[in-house]
């Protein structure tokens, strides 16, 4: 998108005067550069301003993600499947997510707490699919956890007159929903390797019974479709992807990661994205956009500076990272197209895992972001976070928790078994503290340690503040505990 331009005989007055351009106001900034430009679109931002402090943050416990006893780390042990020669084996399990109440508490379906998870075969990275595990509501040991097998056979995806479910490859992160008529209703992301990482949010009702007391079953999915695979104008496509060079340029593409809620009887999706052509586009033009930068005009001026001579320059300027939202029909098909509830732009092209609940009046953001995919002096290859954001209402303005965004930090060597990645915070009927789930080891780097539930933990949430809860490392895969 290519931006205003100010002419050479330009007047001060008429730099000072506001343009409303793609639904927010644009102010020429002052400064050194007739480029600068000042709008936000209407949308909350992952500011530089906020960013380049987290690395003096993030070695406080207050955000430390717990260290853990790797002699104590078992996989799962029911994570097995078939590789593509027949033969069982044992998984690797990443992703996970459970069945959630619409407020995004933990969910219980006829006695059992569920999960769904992204599983494959440790020596098959193209091996992804959505498989349910469950447990009974009471248990907690990881030995607890049952595998109902994958959601879906290979042939549910030829749905009559869907475009896109024929072409998926893979089966991405999501969400999953028990809803009012106790129906077990997930959301989850298709990836389409033929079609150049192609990412469209999809939905199905996933069908349980259980054949005795001890058991749960999968009998097949129904009302499987696809929702929504961008606009082009607030959400980027992968047409829009590969006009623009695709990943030869370094570029990243994501829509994904539908995360379900509901809101005064209203149905939505929040979900990783980039931002379209009209709320921000990528490209050069972006790296003079005081927005996105917060802070004073000075700190706009070096910033911007650094940016523009320094390395991370076409890293920066390809960065539109967003976390998006549409609302659904009552029949979970695309009624309407949002604005983003905040995005990342200049900072990173990835803010994954999107996760959202309300929490004493005032809704909650949570998203996964790695530093190796960040633009900021400071942060590192091996820097993991989860960032969060604290609004009065879903739509925003969201500011950040902990005055950064800041709320987990883990920097291990990926080849350590106890990396932990995918953070996922799961509200609680009550009390404070959120349980925070995610995976550990990373697929296929041991042949006897796999990808599996980490111990989950603790962080209390006290209004604009949190933190990690100290001496409270539960059992893997724990989703829920009892507060006072």
């Amino acid at each position: 998108m290519k931006m205003k331009r100010v002419a050479k005989h330009t007047t001060a007055a008429t730099l000072a005067a506001a343009l409303l351009v793609g639904g927010g106001y644009q102010t020429f900034a002052k400064g050194n550069d007739s480029k600068d430009f000042n709008n936000s679109y209407g949308i909350s931002h992952i500011t530089r301003d906020n960013m380049v402090k987290i690395p003096q943050q993030q070695n406080s416990d207050q955000f430390k993600v717990p260290a853990f006893d790797e002699s104590t780390i078992k996989n799962i042990a029911s994570a097995k499947g078939k590789n593509a020669s027949g033969n069982t084996i044992d998984l690797d399990v990443w992703d996970s997510w459970p069945l959630q109440n619409a407020d995004g508490t933990v969910a219980t379906y006829h006695g059992y707490q569920i999960v769904f998870a992204l599983a494959g075969d440790p020596k098959d990275s193209n091996d992804t699919s959505v498989y349910l595990f469950y447990k009974k509501a009471g248990d907690k040991s990881i030995d607890s956890w049952k595998n109902a097998g994958r959601v879906f056979k290979d042939s549910d995806k030829f749905v009559p007159n869907d475009p896109h479910l024929k072409n998926q490859t893979q089966e991405w992160s999501g969400s999953g929903t028990l809803t009012k008529d106790g129906k077990v209703r997930l959301f989850y992301t298709d990836y389409s390797g033929k079609q150049y990482g192609k990412q469209t949010l999809t939905t199905a009702q996933v069908n349980m019974s259980q054949p005795n007391d001890n058991t749960l079953k999968v009998d097949g999915v129904e009302d499987y479709k696809s929702i929504f695979d961008g606009d082009g104008k607030i959400y980027q496509t992968v047409q829009q992807f590969i006009d623009e060079g695709g990943y030869d340029t370094g570029d990243n593409h994501t829509l994904r990661d539908p995360h379900y809620i509901e809101d005064n009887g209203h149905k939505y999706l929040v979900f990783e994205a980039n931002t379209g052509t009209e709320d921000g586009y990528q490209g050069e033009d972006s790296l003079y956009n005081r927005a996105y930068y917060g802070g004073n005009n000075p700190f706009f001026q070096s910033e911007k500076k650094k940016l523009l001579e320094g390395s991370n320059k076409e890293k920066a300027s390809l960065a539109n990272g967003a976390l998006g939202i549409i609302e659904l029909n009552d029949d979970y098909t695309l009624k309407k197209v949002m604005k983003p509830l905040i995005t990342s732009n200049t900072v990173t092209d990835e803010i994954e895992r999107a996760n959202i609940f309300k929490k004493d009046g005032k809704w909650y953001l949570f998203t996964d972001s790695r530093g190796s995919k960040m633009t900021i002096d400071g942060i590192g290859q091996d820097d993991v976070y989860m960032l969060g954001y604290v609004s009065n209402t879903l739509t925003g303005k969201y500011k950040p928790l902990n005055d950064t965004g800041l709320v987990l930090h883990m920097d291990l060597d990926p080849n350590d078994k106890t990396f932990t990645y995918s953070h996922f915070a799961v509200p609680q009927t009550k009390g404070d503290n959120v349980v925070i789930t995610s995976y550990m080891t990373n697929r296929g780097f041991y042949e006897d340690n796999h990808s599996t539930f980490a111990p989950s933990f603790l962080v209390n949430i006290d209004g604009s503040k949190t933190s990690v809860v100290k001496d409270r490392v539960l059992e893997q895969g724990q989703l829920t505990v009892d507060e006072d």
